[in-house]
């Protein structure tokens, strides 16, 4: 990746900077951030990991809020200085609100290309999941909310198979990306997959991914 993400996130943090973490995942980035306890906020909606963040999070003294819708964050207005997500969901507008003046917002999202090649090869004429993840259009969100914006970068980072079960079981577990895959119906396509591997050595194809901070204006 051209940027490295918890460097950003870093710059902006000083020690009573007031954090949220939205759709925090199991935790893993937050808490290598090393931030404060007292100064950490973290939301998440997933129920196994809501389960996770609650026995991790909450003994250490991290503010930690189950929050599966993120255009209704259970904040109070202008309460943070710096809100971040890594591949999660976010709305702009309640961004805008839960952040204090001259706050921040740092995001990296999975962007719509994503794993585009593969989708085509296998189950070709799929749509988009998240047709809305384009960097030019996210940025016209943040605009239309009142943020200026101070970053964004876009990346296509290569993904590789040398073996075409490995991309089955890809194909497999990332089911929003390849809708209805099985074996028995693409095994046309995993024979084309093959014939590619076959000729080339490898299977190629492009990821999606970008980078956008933006500044609530004090």
């Amino acid at each position: 990746m051209p940027w490295d993400y918890g460097r950003i996130v870093r710059g902006y943090l000083k020690r009573h900077t007031r954090l949220l973490d939205i759709d925090t995942g199991g935790g893993e980035i937050l808490l290598s951030f090393r931030h404060p306890y007292e100064y950490t906020s973290a939301t998440e909606g997933y129920p196994p990991n809501v389960d996770l963040c609650k026995q991790v999070f909450l003994p250490l003294g991290i503010d930690f809020r189950e929050a599966g819708d993120v255009s209704r964050l259970p904040f109070e207005d202008r309460s943070f200085d710096l809100v971040i997500n890594r591949h999660g969901d976010f709305d702009a507008g309640e961004l805008y609100r839960v952040l204090k003046p001259g706050g921040a917002f740092v995001t990296q999202q999975v962007g719509a290309e994503n794993d585009r090649g593969l989708v085509n090869l296998l189950l070709p004429d799929t749509e988009l999941p998240y047709p809305e993840q384009y960097l030019d259009k996210v940025t016209e969100t943040f605009l239309s909310a009142g943020f200026e914006i101070l970053e964004s970068q876009e990346a296509f980072p290569k993904i590789r198979f040398y073996d075409v079960g490995a991309l089955v079981w890809f194909a497999r577990i990332i089911q929003w990306e390849f809708p209805g895959f099985s074996v028995e119906s693409c095994w046309d396509n995993l024979l084309k997959a093959q014939k590619v591997l076959d000729e080339n050595g490898v299977i190629e194809a492009s990821t999606h991914r970008f980078l956008l901070t933006a500044l609530k204006a004090g």
